[in-house]
């Protein structure tokens, strides 16, 4: 498993990490959940990927891991969700941090992300310096922001963060024109979300999940050609092996599909030519494309 740093001052981690929203899902028994996260560790992947917002799976990796808490990094989302206290406010994200160390069942958490709030929560009084006093007390090792457009922008140029989480694929390449430069001219670790842009590929019609509807259109609209490679391929290679990503998140219930996904990234970069027409076709068709939040 290629290892990369998570920015100039971050821990190492994984290429492909595991988005762990899956986890918490009520349809998956708790034997099933805890068998699936040891599974992915013992894969080979460090960087697990989760939030309060997931169900039950802060509370699920707490319960399955907590024996095998130096073998991963643990990332999260803060900002909302407790009870009695305004979200998006000081009080709210320390309170937040603090509830998220007691369902992680960890004295720490590696990196913890504010969850895609827009610029006039990010420029609100008390809030990141909330964030910055929780990595001064040792409760949170890298502060960070998982978000797209003007936001994500303000936060690679606050100084504030030291690693972000954005959307990047074969129909949201906005970032590769925009953040990654910025994120690796100030060092900032980048972490790519739905790396895989939510498999549009899988619907014959216009799906009626409006994100997935919306790669959808971007994917007719672009006219891609995975030139013979498993579109699942063709994606991850893309994304995992864009210059400036750290790492890429995918959830599964199923270890046989992270094991398609590990045995994808070992196939290395996709080939330049194909690279570039997929360049290509998004600068003619996608340049005014926001990322998808």
């Amino acid at each position: 498993m290629i290892r990369r740093p998570l920015g100039a001052q971050g821990p190492h981690v994984s290429a492909l990490g595991f988005g762990a929203g899956p986890v918490g899902s009520p349809e998956l028994s708790e034997e099933a959940a805890h068998a699936l996260l040891h599974g992915v560790l013992d894969a080979g992947i460090t960087l697990l990927d989760t939030a309060p917002s997931y169900g039950q799976s802060e509370e699920r990796i707490g319960r399955a891991l907590q024996g095998r808490r130096h073998e991963f990094v643990l990332s999260t989302k803060c900002g909302y969700g407790v009870p009695g206290v305004e979200d998006w406010t000081g009080p709210c994200i320390t309170q937040g941090i603090e509830q998220a160390l007691r369902r992680l069942r960890t004295d720490f958490i590696d990196v913890v992300h504010f969850h895609s709030c827009p610029v006039e929560v990010l420029e609100r009084p008390g809030v990141v310096d909330a964030l910055q006093a929780a990595v001064q007390r040792g409760q949170v090792r890298v502060a960070a922001y998982s978000g797209d457009n003007e936001a994500l922008a303000w936060a690679l140029r606050s100084g504030a963060f030291g690693s972000v989480q954005l959307s990047l694929n074969l129909f949201d390449q906005r970032a590769l024109d925009t953040a990654l430069p910025l994120a690796r001219e100030r060092g900032i670790g980048v972490i790519a979300k739905r790396p895989l842009g939510n498999a549009p590929w899988r619907f014959p019609q216009r799906p009626g999940a409006h994100d997935i509807a919306t790669y959808w259109d971007r994917m007719h609209a672009l006219g891609l050609d995975p030139q013979g490679l498993d579109w699942n391929e063709f994606a991850l290679r893309f994304t995992a092996f864009t210059p400036g990503v750290v790492s890429c998140i995918v959830g599964t219930t199923r270890l046989e599909h992270l094991q398609h996904n590990l045995r994808a990234l070992e196939q290395g970069p996709l080939p330049e030519p194909l690279v570039h027409s997929i360049r290509d076709a998004f600068h003619r068709q996608g340049a005014a494309w926001d990322g998808l939040i």
